[in-house]
């Protein structure tokens, strides 16, 4: 039997404001405690990831892991919107170890989402790997971020990658007008595979790198393939240097008040979700001349090359679409400054009006 669903609770879709369902489920046999938040359907069936973390505590379904997956699931409302995808947002948050998954474990999650009849496209996350996503795939045939020996497209932070370089090298544009980052000084927090990936085309081109990285495996992978990258010890030694933009990859709610105050760059922009670690810290950092280019809008390359598992796996058009996260960003930038808004504010408001043209 799959696992037992213990709560949902679903109400009509209203604006942005609630979610269509949210689903705790958990079965003892395996040890799966899961959380599901579908926010929208309205351009199709939710898609967005699934993410593994002991939360803090163990009681279920717990504050904060329902917390985190009605953030994100919203931020996928909005980051597949701008995509162009026809996909609303949805998030699951896996209460556990991420180093202690089995496959009994990963078979009674895809039972759950299986369960969910399609309403609900499940990815990998934080703490999920190519080949949990294939083991997921076996018991649910909503699963994408398989391995191409599975009909999947493999690692999504190559695209996420190549996605909020292009929103990076738009914003410089906005500000300083030009998009070339050769010579600007960039701090990246997290060197995995997004934030590694992102370095290495920030090398390419000629920009100065700076990275923290706890991982002394990630650092020496990085080195090795990028040797002029500095390191700092810390976020307070790397935000205390002389770095033009910032630039999160590892957890999110980095980007708080008393950071803001700390702040000297022009620009963040990166790949981590949820950046923020509170809204009006989009008002506080615009007030301080910081330049915030929002996360769903720049990181949404890997849920564009997931997506294309469900409708051909063609790498070379999901390159493409992930170019146009240039596009977007200009022309959100450019909104936010006409219309005397926060770019958070701009990129949310070029979401609801897809969904609103999408659904009349």
């Amino acid at each position: 039997m799959g696992p037992a669903v213990v709560d949902i609770r679903e109400s009509p879709w209203s604006g942005f404001e609630g979610h269509e369902q949210v689903v705790t489920a958990q079965d003892a046999a395996s040890g799966l405690r899961v959380v599901i938040a579908i926010h929208s359907t309205a351009l199709g069936p939710a898609l967005g990831g699934t993410r593994i973390s002991a939360y803090g505590g163990n009681a279920f379904p717990g504050w904060a892991a329902q917390q985190d997956a009605l953030r994100l699931s919203r931020a996928m409302t909005y980051k597949n919107a701008l995509a162009g995808l026809d996909h609303g947002g949805g998030k699951a948050v896996i209460l556990g170890d991420p180093q202690a998954k089995s496959i009994d474990l990963l078979h009674a999650y895809g039972r759950v989402v299986e369960s969910l009849a399609g309403r609900y496209v499940t990815a990998g996350d934080l703490g999920m790997t190519v080949a949990d996503m294939d083991v997921i795939g076996e018991a649910c045939r909503w699963t994408t971020g398989r391995s191409p020996e599975r009909g999947g497209v493999g690692d999504s932070g190559i695209l996420t990658a190549v996605g909020v370089w292009q929103g990076m090298r738009a914003s410089a544009d906005h500000l300083w007008g030009s998009p070339d980052l050769a010579g600007r000084h960039i701090g990246v927090v997290g060197a995995g595979k997004v934030g590694g990936r992102l370095i290495g085309h920030l090398a390419e081109e000629g920009a100065k790198v700076t990275v923290v990285e706890p991982s002394k495996e990630a650092r020496d992978l990085l080195l090795a393939t990028c040797p002029g990258v500095q390191v700092a010890g810390s976020l307070d030694e790397l935000i205390s240097g002389d770095i033009d933009i910032l630039s999160p990859n590892a957890t999110g709610a980095m980007i708080t008040s008393d950071l803001v105050a700390r702040l000297r760059v022009r620009l963040i922009c990166g790949g981590a979700n949820n950046q923020l670690a509170a809204p009006e810290v989009a008002d506080e950092l615009a007030a301080a001349g910081i330049l915030f280019a929002p996360d769903f809008m720049v990181n949404c390359g890997g849920v564009i090359q997931v997506a294309e598992e469900l409708a051909g796996c063609d790498l070379i058009r999901a390159r493409e679409r992930v170019d146009r996260v240039y596009g977007t960003t200009e022309r959100v930038l450019r909104r936010a400054v006409a219309e005397g808004m926060t770019p958070l504010r701009a990129a949310e408001a070029e979401a609801e009006d897809r969904i609103r043209a999408a659904t009349g």
